[in-house]
This record gives C-alpha cells, sequence and structure tokens, in this order.
C-alpha cells in the first residue's frame, strides 16, 4: 500500500508565520482552479475528500496541510495551495496570495518540490508559467501532471505531451518532467505516486535498500 494513503487532514494556513515548524518533508500541489487538483490529491490519497473539490473555481482561498503518518509518526506532508487564475477573486486577495504563494515556493526549507495540476485540455498558461519561475528558482523539481487527459484522444495526448516537454526547456536549469494523468481513469496514477514516495522518502527508500 502507498504511504500516501494514510494521509489525514493537519491544519489550514493563512500567513506564512503560521507554517508548520515539523523538520519534515513537504510536496505542495498547484495548478490554475478547477484544473483538478483536490481531485489528484485525493485519488493519490485513495480517500474520496481528502481535499475539498469545489464546483465553484477559486473558492479554496487558503492553504491546506495533510499528514502522512505511519502509526502517529508524522512523515511527511503534502501542501493544497490555492488555485489561482478565477476572474472573480479580488485584486486585494490576489495580489494577498501573490505574494504568500511566491514567498513559500521559493524559501520554504521543508519544500522538497512541487506538482503543478495543468489541464490538459488548456496546456500550460501564463499563471502556471508564473507558478514555474517562482518555484524554479530554487532548482528543486517540478512534476506536471496533465490532468483530465482522458478527455483527449490518444494523438492529442502525444502532441500535448512533446510541446510541454519542448516549452519546459525555456525554464532551464529548473528540473521538470511531465506525464499524462486523470483521477477519473486513474491513468498516470503509479507513476506519479512513485515519483512523489521518492521526493517524500528518499531517505527512508535508502535505509530500505542499503547498497553494499
Amino acid at each position: 500500500m502507498s504511504k500516501l494513503h494514510q494521509a489525514r487532514f493537519f491544519t489550514t494556513v493563512n500567513e506564512l508565520h503560521t507554517l508548520p515548524q515539523d523538520d519534515v518533508p513537504e510536496i505542495a500541489f498547484a495548478g490554475r482552479s478547477n484544473a483538478g487538483k483536490s481531485s489528484a490529491i485525493n485519488v493519490l490519497c485513495n480517500q474520496k475528500r481528502l481535499a475539498f473539490a469545489s464546483k465553484t473555481p477559486g473558492r479554496t482561498q487558503h492553504i491546506n496541510y495533510f499528514g502522512i503518518y505511519a502509526k502517529d509518526a508524522l512523515l511527511a506532508y503534502l501542501v493544497d495551495l490555492p488555485g489561482y487564475g478565477y476572474a472573480a477573486v479580488g485584486e486585494g486577495t490576489r495580489a494577498h496570495w501573490n505574494e504568500i504563494l511566491s514567498n513559500y515556493l521559493q524559501h520554504r526549507k521543508a519544500l522538497v518540490g512541487l506538482i503543478l495540476i495543468v489541464d490538459a485540455r488548456r496546456g500550460l498558461t501564463e499563471l502556471d508559467e508564473q507558478m514555474i519561475r517562482w518555484f524554479g528558482v530554487t532548482q528543486k523539481p517540478i512534476h506536471i501532471l496533465l490532468s483530465k487527459s482522458d478527455k483527449q484522444t490518444f494523438s492529442e495526448n502525444r502532441a500535448l505531451l512533446h510541446n510541454i516537454q519542448e516549452q519546459v526547456k525555456q525554464f532551464a536549469p529548473a528540473q521538470i518532467s511531465a506525464q499524462l494523468f486523470s483521477s477519473t481513469k486513474r491513468v498516470g496514477l503509479e507513476e506519479s505516486d512513485t515519483l512523489i514516495q521518492e521526493w517524500l522518502f528518499k531517505d527512508l527508500l535508502s535505509a530500505d535498500n542499503p547498497t553494499n
């Protein structure tokens, strides 16, 4: 069973000074409103309502932390960042969260990687690219989940993946990978689960598989 299946809600954060201070690794999930971020977290954690998937884009305007546990021992966090790009959000709110997110992504030492959820039908938008620029300066890895890929044909998805891989070259030397993903059809679930666990638990995995 995946360690991600042991995730449970930990806390909600609205300001950087209230971020958890535990010395454990965390991975953040980011994406445009309605790109399928909450659904991706839920299916990766094998839970239906761990992350709240609102039918109203832009409703979630805070940072949610989910702890991953082994019995009662806290191993890591999954961090659900506010969705961005929803026009109905006021300018003041947008500016507030831009400042918080840019500071969080660039300066959070515990953050080991970013999962960027991108709607396969839209491709990378300017706001997605802004998230990559903010986090890319850290040279920590970014993995793009091209969500809702089940709504496109095989040839459309193949062309999309190729185009994304070409687009992200502009952000070198940032480490960026991408894959097709679908929460409803569970496309790419095993691949993304393996990658996330490697990022979060590489020290534990090394201890479990020592080299000679």
